[in-house]
C-alpha cells in the first residue's frame, strides 16, 4: 500500500467541476455551446493576443519568478506597493496557498453552503474542518456566516463578492460592517473574480493595511484569460511574503505573464467586455420573462436562471446537453433550482435561445 497521508486517504475520489472537454469525450462529439463555465468567450485583447505572441519567442527562457512587470502595474492600478500584490496561476491555486497558509489540520474554516467548490476543496485536502451556512434569498448570508465564525473561532472565511454559482452581490457597507465584527484571528478571503462587472456600491475600498482581508483578482473572467491562469492577491506585506515562502514561483509562465500586462493596459476592451455583458444580460431576462421563467438579478458575467426546482434544472442540463448545449447548475437546495448561463457575444445568446425555446415544452411534455 502507497503510504499516502490519513488526509489524502480519507478524501472521495473527486475534483470540483467536470469540464467540458470530458464531456465531448463520453458524447463523442464537440459541443456546440460552451455556456456553462464562465469564459468569456468575447476573446482577449488584440495587444495581449500580441504580446503573447512575441513572448513565444522567449519561451525556451524561464519566466521571472518574481513577476516583476505585471506586479508593478498591478501595484500602480490599485495604488498599492509592489510587496502588496502577489501572483498565482489563477485563484484556484491562490486558495489553495493560503488554506496552506493559514489552516492545520482540524482547524475551523467558514463558507455559504453551495459557495465556490474549489475552495472546499483546498480546505478538505488540509485537513481543516469546513462549516458551512445556507445562503438566504439567493444571498451569502453575512449575519449567519458572521455566528458561525463566533461559534467556531475559524482561521479563515470565504465570501465570495459578486457571488458564485448565483451572481448576487453585497453592497460595500455591507461587507464592511461584517469584516470589522470578525473574530480577530479569522482572516477573511475575499473572492472578486466577477468585480468587473459588478456595480459601483459593490466595490469595497483596498486596505492592504488591513492584515484580515486578503482580496483575490483574476484575468480570466472580464479580461478573457480563463486558460492562461493568471490571478493575484492584494493583501498586507505580511501575507504576501508567507506567499513567498509556499508559492509555486514559477507558476505563471511567460507567456500568461506578458498578455495579462497587455491586457491591463487595455481599459477600452474591458469596458468594451462589460458593456457587452450587460447587454447579454438584459437579453436573458427577456428570454426568461418570455418563457414564464424567471432569473436573479446578477453582477457577474452569467445569468442564473430559475426554471423552478432542482429536478427540473437536472432535466433541462441534461436536455440541453444532449443537444450539444453546455450548462451548469449550483450543487445544493434551494439554489440548484437555477441553471447558470455565461453570457456571450449576440450571436451565441441567439443560438442559445433558440435550442431554449425548442427544448422547454418538450421538456414540460415529459416531466
Amino acid at each position: 500500500m502507497l503510504p499516502f497521508t490519513h488526509i489524502v486517504r480519507a478524501l472521495p475520489p473527486t475534483v470540483p467541476f467536470v469540464p467540458p472537454e470530458a464531456l465531448e469525450r463520453e458524447q463523442g462529439q464537440p459541443l456546440i455551446l460552451r455556456v456553462g463555465a464562465n469564459e468569456s468567450n468575447f476573446g482577449i485583447s488584440p495587444k495581449a493576443r500580441q504580446a503573447m505572441v512575441e513572448a513565444v519567442d522567449q519561451v525556451h527562457w524561464y519566466n521571472d519568478p518574481e513577476g516583476y512587470e505585471l506586479r508593478s502595474a498591478l501595484a500602480v492600478r490599485h495604488e498599492v506597493a509592489r510587496e502588496e500584490v502577489a501572483l498565482g496561476a489563477g485563484i484556484d491555486e491562490l486558495l489553495g496557498l493560503l488554506v496552506r497558509l493559514f489552516a492545520e489540520p482540524g482547524d475551523a474554516v467558514v463558507t455559504s453552503l453551495g459557495a465556490y467548490p474549489t475552495f472546499n476543496y483546498h480546505v478538505e485536502g488540509h485537513g481543516a474542518v469546513l462549516h458551512k451556512v445556507p445562503y438566504r434569498a439567493d444571498r451569502e448570508d453575512l449575519p449567519a456566516l458572521l455566528d458561525k465564525a463566533r461559534q467556531v473561532r475559524p482561521k479563515l472565511i470565504y465570501v465570495a463578492n459578486p457571488d458564485n454559482p448565483m451572481g448576487t452581490y453585497q453592497r460595500a457597507d455591507e461587507l464592511r460592517d461584517f469584516i470589522a465584527e470578525l473574530p480577530p484571528e479569522c482572516v477573511c478571503l475575499l473572492d472578486e473574480a466577477y468585480i468587473d462587472f459588478a456595480p459601483e456600491d459593490v466595490l469595497l475600498p483596498i486596505e492592504v493595511e488591513r492584515a484580515q482581508v486578503v482580496r483575490l483578482r483574476t484575468f480570466s473572467k472580464a479580461h478573457g484569460m480563463a486558460g492562461a491562469r493568471v490571478g493575484y492577491v492584494l493583501a498586507h506585506l505580511d501575507v504576501v511574503a508567507a506567499l513567498d515562502k509556499v508559492r509555486n514561483h514559477f507558476g505563471v509562465n511567460r507567456i500568461a505573464q506578458a498578455g495579462a500586462l497587455a491586457s491591463l493596459g487595455d481599459d477600452e476592451f474591458v469596458r468594451s467586455v462589460v458593456r457587452q455583458v450587460e447587454e447579454g444580460r438584459r437579453e436573458y431576462e427577456a428570454l426568461a420573462a418570455e418563457l414564464g421563467l424567471k432569473t436573479v438579478p446578477s453582477a457577474t458575467n452569467f445569468v442564473a436562471l430559475d426554471v423552478g426546482s432542482g429536478e427540473r434544472a437536472r432535466r433541462l442540463m441534461q436536455v440541453l446537453l444532449q443537444h450539444g448545449v453546455f450548462v451548469r447548475m449550483p450543487g445544493v437546495a434551494p439554489l440548484d433550482r437555477c441553471i447558470r448561463l455565461t453570457v456571450g457575444p449576440a450571436a451565441e445568446r441567439q443560438a442559445f435561445a433558440e435550442v431554449l425555446r425548442e427544448v422547454l415544452p418538450q421538456l414540460d411534455e415529459d416531466g
